[in-house]
């Protein structure tokens, strides 16, 4: 056992019992013997292959919750701009990659969604970063977007990744610190909307589809407190979603269709952010 003379030890800061840490590096130090190799003598704790297992599954659930729950209290956020769109929309320097004409045209979005994310970032700065910091899923299309504009502001924004079988690396323009990756969705969107100020859903796919539905339901069943969700693109989204529809046929209150709101460009949508939260400090 080391003593308080031994250089491998550290008295722990906040506690009399001996850090986790020091223990994690004392047992990387034991004799090598067969009981010392053995599974069962790692510790729990660093135990990749225990942690691993089916009946883990809890805790690494709560593990996924708390760590980017920590980084973000530690750096201060206190609320942030989500920024939902597809990955498929190009740059306007990449418009010509386009799979489809009607993906080329949809880049005009990756625009609005840069000049967008400068303008949230820029108000942001105001309150010293910590309120309406933007949010994205971190990968390319409006996500990069996004964190390409807050980049461009000069200020930080967060990218939630995901592990995909087509592997979703994040984009160049999230701040490093600030770039989180998942293992379950249902965790990643927890973290979208626990600091949301605002949902801004910009065209897309399933993934979008899937985030602006469940962003909605929570703020009709008031599982979460109504924020704007606004979404670029009237053409776009009245031409895939016949929202009057819902409404006539009962399956939603026609007062739910005042959840979202339209707009075309950046300037539009900031219009929106400020008249819901005149109270902003920033």
């Amino acid at each position: 056992m080391a003593s308080e003379h031994d250089p491998a030890f550290q008295e722990p800061h906040n506690s009399t019992l001996r850090d986790s840490v020091e223990d994690a590096r004392s047992a990387e130090r034991v004799p090598d013997t067969p009981q010392t190799r053995s599974p069962a003598y790692k510790l729990a704790f660093t135990d990749k292959d225990f942690l691993m297992r089916e009946e883990l599954r809890p805790v690494r659930l709560q593990l996924e919750l708390l760590k980017p729950q920590l980084i973000m209290d530690e750096r201060g956020i206190e609320s942030t701009v989500v920024m939902f769109g597809g990955a498929r929309i190009p740059s306007p320097e990449k418009k010509d990659t386009a799979k489809t004409p009607q993906l080329a045209e949809l880049t005009k979005y990756y625009t609005e969604a840069e000049r967008f994310a400068e303008l949230v970032t820029a108000r942001s700065l105001e309150a010293y970063g910590r309120e309406l910091v933007v949010c994205t899923g971190g990968g390319p299309g409006v996500m990069e977007a996004g964190n390409r504009g807050a980049h461009k502001a000069g200020g930080e924004s967060i990218g939630l990744n995901i592990l995909l079988p087509h592997e979703q690396a994040p984009n160049a323009y999230v701040t490093p610190a600030l770039s989180f990756n998942f293992h379950y969705f249902a965790i990643r969107k927890m973290h979208f909307l626990m600091r949301a100020a605002a949902i801004v859903v910009f065209p897309g796919g399933f993934g979008t589809l899937d985030e602006m539905f469940e962003s909605l339901t929570l703020i009709q069943t008031r599982r979460m407190k109504r924020v704007p969700v606004i979404l670029f693109g009237r053409e776009f989204w009245q031409k895939i979603i016949n929202w009057e529809a819902l409404a006539e046929a009962g399956t939603i209150a026609h007062e739910d269709l005042d959840l979202v709101r339209f707009v075309e460009t950046a300037e539009e949508a900031m219009a929106v952010l400020e008249a819901f939260h005149p109270e902003c400090e920033c």
